[in-house]
């Protein structure tokens, strides 16, 4: 599967939402899958002085994680085919 990642806004005072929203965005990914489109929410990070938040998933596409993102209520701003590496190798 391909490596999605999601852009959003997030304020710098509102950085508690974050675990919030990726508890949203993990549930939305699950039911999505338990309905047959496979979704797997990997991490999020916070970037507080720059106001934004990046969600990682898996996907088939990109039509799913937006899906998945409109069913957990995110606003994004983009969804972007990644590549990630983990300990110098990607996944």
């Amino acid at each position: 599967m391909t490596e999605f990642l999601v852009e959003l806004f997030v304020s710098r005072v509102d950085g508690g939402g974050v675990a919030q929203r990726a508890t949203r965005a993990r549930n939305a990914a699950e039911a999505l899958t338990q309905e047959g489109t496979p979704v797997t929410f990997l991490q999020s990070v916070f970037v507080p002085a720059d106001e934004t938040c990046f969600f990682l998933y898996q996907a088939a596409s990109a039509d799913a994680v937006r899906e998945a993102a409109r069913r957990a209520e995110l606003s994004i701003e983009r969804v972007s085919e990644a590549v990630a590496e983990t300990k110098g190798a990607p996944r």
